[in-house]
């Protein structure tokens, strides 16, 4: 059997994030997404506990600013991503997610004052026409502002991505970085809770909770490995593979069938993505 190295662990991730994505469309109509990112953090932190004991990994950490960075970007781009898929067709809510790379790029041609050349101004128009080809015929006009969360939780996700890179130049294990994370999320999400209504769990919505605070905690680890341990520019564009998975689940369990112009718009997001992320200027990693 193969052995997975590297990058590859993304494709895992990518599988992994497609069922989490199942179990939070399953539990819709019995929680809330406040109680979803909740159960999904806390059950993720009772399994990352386990594996950090298991692996001896110690909690004490001298980064705290930096996993606390990366909790608080996390936990806000995972409340309105689950928010958007409770709400629109499972891939074009993952799709939506998966805008980070466009607004990275943007960013960090800003920050670091590079000049934007036409292959990649290109590349970046590219995903934003998919962005507009994606929302128009998909969303209704009551769904617009979802489709906006749905976009910031991109712009979210790819800044928590880059804490993720950046914990790992510090030499911080992925179990240490999850379990941080998560923490962060139970704790940040469960005052939340205490100021609105709480769902009781029966038996069918423990088993959708299981079920998606393990996905959810494999697909964390197994995509920290992948930017700690592969290419950069190689595990981005994998992480596409979130997309297709959502696809196929979304038209198997759900029965969407999104129009062609949408499906050429999800192209063009992942051409873009992939394009930009391959086309950025290389600038030295961060030190510590």
């Amino acid at each position: 059997m193969m052995k997975l190295t590297g990058s590859r662990w993304m494709l895992v991730a990518g599988l992994m994030f497609g069922c989490m994505g199942v179990f939070v469309k399953l539990g819709a109509p019995y929680f809330s997404n406040i109680e979803m990112v909740f159960y999904r953090s806390f059950f993720g932190l009772l399994i990352i506990s386990a594996i950090m004991r298991t692996q001896r990994v110690s909690m004490v950490t001298h980064h705290w600013r930096a996993h606390l960075w990366r909790g608080i970007s996390g936990t806000l781009a995972l409340i309105l991503f689950f928010y958007c898929i409770t709400m629109l067709p499972l891939a074009t809510a993952v799709t939506l997610n998966y805008t980070s790379p466009l607004f990275l790029t943007v960013l960090t041609m800003v920050v670091y004052k590079d000049k934007f050349n036409l292959p990649m101004t290109m590349a970046i128009g590219m995903g934003f026409c998919g962005v507009v080809l994606l929302l128009h015929p998909t969303i209704q006009r009551d769904q617009l502002l979802t489709g906006l969360l749905g976009l910031i939780s991109g712009f979210l996700a790819g800044i928590a991505y880059i804490n993720v890179k950046q914990l790992g130049i510090l030499g911080e294990p992925a179990a240490r970085t999850v379990f941080y994370f998560t923490l962060i999320a139970t704790v940040s999400t469960g005052v939340w809770m205490l100021f609105n209504t709480v769902h009781i769990i029966t038996l069918r919505g423990f088993g959708i909770l299981l079920g998606m605070g393990s996905t959810a905690t494999f697909a964390q680890l197994a995509m920290t490995h992948a930017y700690r341990t592969g290419n950069t520019l190689v595990v981005g564009s994998l992480a596409y593979s979130t997309i297709v998975f959502a696809s196929v689940f979304g038209m198997l369990l759900w029965k969407e069938v999104l129009p062609l112009d949408s499906w050429l718009g999800m192209a063009l997001i992942i051409a873009g993505g992939v394009l930009s992320l391959w086309m950025s200027p290389r600038h030295p990693s961060p030190k510590q």
